[in-house]
């Protein structure tokens, strides 16, 4: 399984391959399989990854890392559209090293964020 994901190029390498199937991010016909699954034509694979899912049917088995334009053959691809840039979600990112937000710095980024701060302790 690891072996032919990466081949037809849906991973960059092949432990990310394996490891994603040892994960459970890995699914073929709806079950979630183990790196060495033998897989055969004509099988659904679910793979997550990166943050999106990618739905392919196996068209043909190879076991060789081949070129783009061969390993697109290898497949048909029932990915859903990825969303649109607008939808996407912003992520803060912080400087690396910079250690944790201060009390100041937390609350302009929950006001950046549209999020109410913590309520207040009732008396």
């Amino acid at each position: 399984m690891d072996v032919w994901i990466w081949s037809v190029r849906l991973t960059r390498t092949r432990s990310i391959a394996s490891d994603a199937c040892r994960g459970g991010h890995v699914r073929v016909n709806g079950v979630r399989v183990k790196p060495a699954h033998v897989i055969r034509a004509g099988d659904e694979v679910r793979l997550r990854h990166e943050g999106s899912e990618r739905v392919v049917v196996v068209s043909r088995i190879i076991t060789k890392r081949v070129g783009a334009p061969v390993a697109a053959e290898c497949y048909v691809d029932n990915s859903p559209p990825p969303p649109p840039r607008e939808e996407r979600v912003p992520v803060a990112v912080r400087d690396r090293g910079a250690g944790r937000p201060t009390k100041r710095e937390r609350r302009s980024i929950e006001k950046l964020l549209g999020r109410r701060a913590r309520p207040e302790a009732e008396n």
